[in-house]
């Protein structure tokens, strides 16, 4: 088995290679929260990179409840103009897209304001940048149904745009993985407790999007493999989400792991577990495999092709690539050109978790803003990036707060 073999993940739905870009937060949304030019023009360099399927970067249900200033959002009444360029461009080359959808629950920066909410009213533990972040609101049962429709809706609008499927954010600590958390979510009703109370909210947003969608539209979730917190969500959980995610019908799960105050994802976790170098979750995935039929992908520092090809020899059906794609947008094309070419991932070194994740992040955000002005990759500094990330934020905060009105 190759990674750049064929797979069907669903019907209608085959990727020419089992290499997947999975999700980044490019915050390069243009006006009115639509896709930029810059950002149908990153799609396009990837698609023609190689890539079998692209998974965007999350996609807001909710303009009043955003990660970052620069998000895109999908809703009810959005113009879908702008989303079939997204999509067309995506599909070049015999490329998939998968529109990511989500929802940040309490993860909103306090900055923003907008509307903050959370299954209880957790704050977020990030030490000394805590502050950063609002103490969210409980969400009542109206909010909680609106949040399911609005799922629903974003899920319709991504097919009506064209886009091939669309994948549930449960993962990262967003509010999918709130509620799924039992460190986030404390509540005593229907949607808190136990596993299967607090799984209820992802298993309504995917009977909702297959009802609105019909059965045949393709439909993914991206799921913690575990929180990496003590007395979080864990790999016990996610079996069993898992399990009941496979009876609900959904196409392919994503492993990934960590949230803002455990940053998993890239490399780090807050109860000290060791991930490997890359392909973080791997292991977590082979756990998985053993009692689930449905595909799965697994994503996490994936830079060179044996490291991918070991993956799929595992019994893993789609890699997951992101931040080695912010450096290397053709990697799939360099890696058939070159077996042993290693994608130059930059990273931080900062002694803070919190903070090294964070400047990750917004080093890999530097590196696709230059890739969507049609500026070459280089290496940037970890600080000065920080200060620039600072600066373009309180740009884009003015902006979005001109348009929350």
């Amino acid at each position: 088995m190759s990674v750049f073999s064929e797979f069907t993940i669903a019907d209608g739905l085959t990727v020419k290679n089992r290499i997947v870009k999975a999700a980044m937060e490019e915050n390069l949304a243009g006006e009115q929260f639509l896709p930029s030019d810059g950002l149908i023009n990153l799609y396009r360099t990837w698609a023609k990179g190689g890539t079998g399927m692209l998974i965007t970067g999350n996609v807001m249900v909710d303009h009043r409840s955003m990660t970052g200033p620069g998000g895109v959002a999908l809703e009810a009444h959005t113009d879908l103009t702008r989303f079939k360029q997204w999509a067309q461009a995506g599909q070049e080359n015999g490329c998939k897209m998968m529109m990511q959808i989500s929802h940040p629950g309490r993860q909103i920066y306090a900055a923003l304001g907008g509307k903050v909410v959370a299954p209880s009213a957790v704050a977020l533990e990030m030490g000394g940048a805590s502050k950063m972040f609002a103490m969210p609101t409980p969400m009542t049962e109206d909010e909680i149904e609106q949040a399911i429709e609005h799922f629903a809706i974003t899920a319709s609008k991504a097919k009506q745009a064209g886009f091939d499927a669309v994948q549930v954010h449960g993962a990262h600590g967003y509010l999918v993985a709130q509620f799924l958390s039992p460190l986030s979510n404390q509540r005593d009703d229907q949607w808190g407790g136990s596993l299967q109370n607090r799984a209820r909210f992802l298993l309504a947003i995917v009977a909702r999007i297959k009802d609105k969608c019909g059965p045949d539209f393709p439909v993914a979730v991206k799921l913690n493999s575990a929180d990496f917190q003590r007395g979080g969500f864990d790999v016990d959980d996610a079996k069993l989400v898992a399990k009941w995610l496979e009876k609900a019908g959904v196409c392919l799960i994503e492993l990934s792991g960590g949230s803002y105050e455990s940053p998993a994802m890239q490399g780090d976790t807050a109860d000290q577990r060791t991930l490997a170098r890359e392909a973080y979750f791997l292991e977590f995935a082979k756990e998985m495999r053993q009692s689930l039929t449905v595909p799965l992908m697994t994503t996490g520092g994936i830079r060179r092709l044996p490291v991918a090809q070991n993956v799929v020899v595992q019994g893993i059906e789609l890699v997951g690539v992101a931040s080695a794609l912010a450096y290397c947008p053709d990697l799939p094309n360099q890696w058939q050109q070159q077996a042993d070419y290693v994608a130059p991932v930059q990273t931080a070194s900062f002694k803070s978790k919190s903070l090294r994740g964070m400047a990750n992040m917004m080093l890999v955000s530097r590196q696709l803003g230059r890739m969507a002005a049609g500026k070459p990759v280089k290496q940037v500094s970890p600080v000065v990036t920080l200060a620039w990330s600072q600066w373009r934020m309180q740009k884009l905060v003015k902006r979005y707060k001109k348009q929350l009105g």
